[in-house]
């Protein structure tokens, strides 16, 4: 487990991160508990989240493993009830959840419709239930920090992942709406979109040469790191970021500017 950045205004905060089973969502997890902050690790595949919650509590962190659909609003509202019970308070979301690893790759007139409305209820709609069920606790709290993960093909358009692109660009305009209505709470709210990274999943859509061509066409010069995008993350949801909301964090060393 490792951090390149202290933020000590995360010590203790609870981190609700979606998705953490695996690739960045792990990784986000192990850094923040790095932090002193505890992960809660809402993820469909129990087994992965306990696995994450384990490397974390061998580290000498505290984690918290929760079986979570966030396309079901029972499953979202009973993990965010299990949070609360736990620890009392909720301060962070991160909603990484996304149907990305085994989507149709294609043009989207061959897209099946039901593959299109399974990317929305989990990108998109679990984003939605996910921050409805935490929101109460950070108003309380009059302090809170929302990163919705959206994705650099947003601003490139890549083809063939129309359903993945459309529901990430929901994502920034939700963040938007978010911020405006969260502000006077202490609530910040912000869209996160990470270039292509090598994780340990394994996709059908990062094959062969496609990072070494990604990182040519990058302004910085080599492949981009797990660790990137967890310590820009550490640093939205810390103190420091407490007057940064409603924006769009386009970090894919400079190969796409909006």
């Amino acid at each position: 487990m490792t951090a390149t950045a202290i933020y000590p205004s995360l010590k203790g905060r609870v981190v609700v991160i979606t998705g953490a089973g695996q690739g960045l969502g792990r990784c986000y997890a192990q850094h923040f508990a790095a932090q002193g902050a505890i992960p809660v690790i809402a993820e469909y595949d129990a087994d992965r989240a306990l696995a994450v919650q384990k490397e974390i509590k061998a580290d000498g962190g505290t984690a918290l493993a929760i079986r979570t659909d966030v396309s079901d609003p029972a499953s979202v509202a009973s993990m965010a009830e299990q949070t609360l019970a736990a620890f009392g308070r909720i301060d962070v979301l991160i909603n990484n959840a996304a149907l990305f690893q085994k989507i149709t790759l294609g043009p989207f007139w061959e897209l099946p419709l039901d593959e299109w409305r399974r990317a929305m209820d989990v990108n998109i709609t679990g984003a939605f239930l996910c921050s409805r069920a935490v929101v109460p606790a950070m108003q309380k709290a009059r302090w809170g920090r929302i990163i919705n993960l959206s994705s650099s093909t947003v601003a490139s358009g890549r083809v063939n992942y129309l359903h993945y692109i459309t529901s990430k660009s929901a994502m920034v305009g939700m963040s938007r709406a978010m911020a405006r209505e969260l502000g006077q709470w202490n609530i910040t709210v912000n869209a996160y979109l990470p270039g292509l990274t090598k994780t340990e999943i394994d996709r059908p859509s990062a094959q062969g040469d496609v990072f070494v061509r990604a990182m040519r066409e990058q302004s910085i010069q080599r492949l981009a790191e797990m660790s990137d995008h967890a310590s820009t993350l550490l640093f939205l949801c810390s103190d420091d970021a407490g007057f940064i909301s409603g924006q769009c964090h386009l970090v894919d060393g400079g190969r796409n500017f909006i």
